[in-house]
């Protein structure tokens, strides 16, 4: 059976610690489970104290068949942003403006050239998505039809290279807007002269919803994910133009991390659906959920370790 663990953002202390409340012990430099694997659900750079360790850990473990793990979307904008742009000398495909290094500040930081160079092969490496049948991983939405448009393009241009990073970065082309949708999640506009604020202090008229369920019933404020406490959102309901993926409940659970939920108590999202990122890079916990065959998904199945200091 699986520990799926969210978001660890370089904080390698609140893994370790994790692990070792999981049952993991670290043997020749491995941490193992006699009976157990880890699913990383990505975003392991960026923020944290310890990336390098993040890294070295995950990536011992997936090497010794103890652990798998999907790409988040911070991986993906890390190869973007090290990868130079074919057509605009100079420049890279994820543009490194103020607001992009900054957000990759801790990683560039932390890591030498070669580190960088070794971290960037073993993202390039990772799936986007796994499905074991019985449960299914992916970074932010499972969505089947962009999913299976960004397999058959990896399998084209050969994993992620630059002629799929290019492609992939590309507004409007169909690879950019399906690894959006699935890496990212889908969002919706805000109204006229709305905005919210997100955990990094920037001003966004956008927002990340609910992409398993359908938005009818909801309004603006609980499509949202997390909820947005925002009085003028309350009673306006989503306009028909917003783009889910419903998620039925007779699939596979499936397990998502990205959304940096606020909660003190990890619960499901749904029967089937579980985020696992509950902001260990903002104050809150890295969380995991220990995973054993059930199709209906619990909250007394959440691990949890506080962010330290």
């Amino acid at each position: 059976m699986y520990d799926i663990i969210g978001d660890i953002h370089g904080h390698a202390d609140e893994l370790v610690e994790l692990l070792e409340k999981l049952g993991y012990t670290e043997r020749a430099g491995v941490f193992q489970h006699p009976e157990r694997k880890v699913i990383y659900c990505g975003d392991f750079v960026d923020r944290g104290p310890r990336i390098r360790d993040t890294i070295q850990i995950a990536r011992s473990m997936c090497e010794a068949e103890a652990a798998r793990a999907v790409m988040g979307n911070h991986e993906l904008n890390a190869l973007a942003i090290h990868t130079p742009h074919p057509k605009q000398p100079g420049e890279f495909l994820r543009p490194r403006t103020k607001k992009n290094l900054h957000q990759h500040q801790a990683t560039l930081t932390q890591l030498d050239a070669q580190e960088m160079t070794q971290a960037l092969e073993w993202f390039r490496s990772l799936p986007v998505s796994i499905d074991l049948g019985a449960l299914r991983v992916v970074h932010a939405c499972w969505d089947p039809d962009n999913l299976q448009l960004i397999a058959r393009s990896l399998e084209d241009h050969g994993r992620m290279t630059p002629e799929f990073l290019y492609l992939a970065t590309q507004t409007g082309h169909p690879l950019y807007t399906a690894i959006e949708r699935v890496m990212k999640g889908p969002e919706m506009m805000l109204p006229d002269g709305c905005f919210m604020v997100d955990k990094e202090g920037n001003k966004r008229r956008s927002t990340r919803i609910r992409w398993f369920e359908p938005h009818e019933k909801h309004t603006y404020a609980s499509y949202s994910i997390p909820a947005l406490q925002h009085p003028e959102l309350v009673t306006v309901p989503v306009p028909d133009f917003v783009k889910p993926a419903p998620y039925a409940k007779t699939n596979p659970p499936v397990f998502v991390g990205h959304y940096w939920l606020p909660d003190r108590s990890p619960a499901p999202l749904s029967t089937n659906i579980a985020c696992v990122d509950y902001s260990v890079a903002k104050d809150g916990m890295l969380t995991a959920y220990r995973y054993g065959g059930e199709s209906v998904l619990r909250a007394a199945n959440f691990v949890t370790v506080p962010a330290r200091a």
